[in-house]
């Protein structure tokens, strides 16, 4: 299985793109910096996403790759989510008014776009993948996703999350974990509030997972609050050095081969 981080950041700016992961070049895991990041022939490839909640910087590029296939090759997409976040998406992004209604175009008895309600807990073959959607703590009702290959490699990405994801360790058994630190530790007060982690939360939730499970799997950050890079970098590095761990920051087109 080949993951590639197509968007490792917050916020976007030049050489750094919102949160979107590849699989395997056909499956995709939120889609904030997508399009941008892939050729047409490469996203013709592209057959599903799965979203991991409604935000604006996961689900951006849900209508221009929806565009592209839509206009140029009339392929179509499946996309997967919480029902929850199906309906912000379809009421905001998709409702006809500001861009194209991918539920219905070019037709409404092959629309591009396709949509699946997943349920939390509840294994699924998703693309040939065994999918587990796995409920974690945001500002917005939001999932994490347990993704297993058919040779059985599997990597946890836990979406946008905070202090308590590690409830949810008991459901998992990654080799790689693929994780959010959207700022450094100063603001860990705000960080808390708005749902996100800093490396001091990512270090006990980490505690706990191998409390638990009696390793710690690799362990890949991104959703990097840009202005902050370099500080996260460093207390990052500083939590790996004290779990003695393989943790350490994923960037823009950066591959993993599980």
């Amino acid at each position: 299985m080949e993951i590639q981080i197509l968007g490792a950041h917050l916020t976007e700016v030049k050489g750094a793109r919102l949160t979107s992961l590849l699989f395997d070049s056909t499956l995709v895991v939120d889609a904030g910096g997508l399009t941008s990041a892939l050729s047409l022939p490469e996203q013709k490839k592209i057959k599903t996403v799965l979203l991991t909640h409604h935000h604006f910087d996961h689900t951006r590029d849900l209508v221009t790759l929806a565009a592209n296939a839509g206009y140029y090759w009339r392929g179509q997409l499946e996309v997967y989510a919480l029902r929850y976040t199906l309906d912000v998406v379809t009421s905001c992004l998709l409702d006809g008014k500001i861009y194209t209604n991918f539920l219905e175009y070019p037709s409404k008895e092959k629309p591009t776009l396709i949509l699946e309600a997943i349920e939390p807990y509840s294994r699924k073959n998703i693309a040939g993948y065994d999918v587990l959607a796995v409920p974690v703590k945001h500002s917005v009702p939001a999932v994490g996703y347990q993704i297993t290959s058919s040779d059985g490699k599997s990597l946890f990405y836990t979406s946008d999350t905070t202090v308590g994801i590690s409830g949810q360790w008991q459901h998992i058994s990654p080799e790689l974990l693929i994780v959010e630190v959207a700022g450094p530790n100063k603001y860990g007060d705000w960080l808390k509030k708005a749902g996100h982690l800093c490396a001091e939360f990512l270090k006990e939730e980490l505690i706990q997972f191998r409390r638990l499970k009696g390793y710690l799997p690799r362990v890949i950050v991104i959703h990097i609050g840009n202005p902050y890079e370099q500080e996260i970098k460093e207390e990052v590095a500083q939590v790996a050095q004290e779990l003695e761990a393989d943790i350490s920051l994923g960037y823009e087109d950066m591959k993993i081969t599980l």
